[in-house]
């Protein structure tokens, strides 16, 4: 008999534990990483203070989304653009703070919608080494450059998998520099990251992007199948959030202040140091 409300107390709390609200709030998780590509100012950066982190829109416009939600987002540096989506990919990283949207990337993350930003994709040349170019079929038969994993979404993939001659590299840096000794013929990379670092490397009188556009994708919040915390509770509030922000314009308004931040921050790393 003694045992009887020692056994009734456990099953009500067996029970209050399997209700769906309170099980979701027990399995949820209080903090997530995210990673993405340290060259894409001004959506993502190495931290010039602490270069094992991310700055940027992206990393702001996550971490407004981890304090609504109550969730902790931390935005980490992982390596290259191919190594982040590899870490994303695996599940050793949980979320991947922008990324177009195709096939491949869906076979291992769930997309979070709707889209933060549209992003243009454009052909970056050398300055008096321009070539006629309207579309997709002028880049034929000339030799390009890309970041390894880097993708413009399904449509132009295909298209340069099935006709463009493209090598990879692990960063825009490196890219940009092949352009300039005339190893490629054109780089294909993103405007606003790329006006970004043509602006700090000081090559404004060297490179320009021919229009029009490549294409112009969406940028995603992903977040990886192999994740841990990837549950029907942080993919509803993921996509809530996402939905409440974007239409607030909250995403613009980061992207503005995050260019500034940027200018800023390599106006003071080329400022001489004061006298004394």
């Amino acid at each position: 008999m003694r045992a009887e409300p020692f056994l009734k107390s456990s099953l009500l709390l067996l029970a209050l534990l399997l209700a769906p609200g309170l099980a979701l709030a027990v399995g949820k998780c209080e903090r997530l990483v995210a990673t993405g590509n340290p060259e894409y100012p001004p959506y993502l950066w190495r931290d010039p203070q602490n270069p094992q982190k991310l700055i940027g829109a992206n990393a702001e416009l996550l971490q407004r989304i981890g304090q609504d939600i109550g969730v902790e987002i931390e935005v980490i540096h992982s390596g290259p653009w191919s190594r982040a989506q590899d870490e994303v990919r695996t599940g050793r990283i949980d979320l991947l703070a922008g990324a177009f949207l195709t096939l491949p990337r869906l076979e291992s993350m769930d997309y979070v919608h709707p889209a933060f930003y549209v992003t243009p994709s454009v052909v970056w040349v050398r300055k008096g080494k321009e070539f006629p170019y309207l579309g997709w079929d002028d880049l034929r038969g000339k030799l390009g450059g890309t970041l390894v994993g880097n993708s413009f979404g399904q449509q132009f993939d295909a298209f340069a998998k099935a006709n463009l001659t493209l090598e990879n590299v692990p960063s825009l840096t490196q890219a940009f520099q092949k352009l300039l000794l005339g190893r490629t013929e054109y780089v294909l990379y993103e405007r606003y990251p790329g006006v970004a670092l043509v602006d700090s490397l000081g090559l404004q009188e060297d490179l320009q992007a021919l229009e029009p556009p490549i294409s112009s994708e969406g940028l995603f919040l992903t977040l990886s199948h192999s994740s841990a915390c990837n549950d029907p509770w942080l993919r509803g509030q993921l996509a809530k959030k996402m939905t409440e922000l974007t239409a607030s314009g909250l995403p613009e308004t980061l992207l503005q202040s995050n260019l500034q931040r940027w200018k800023a921050q390599q106006l003071q790393a080329v400022s001489p140091p004061p006298s004394e």
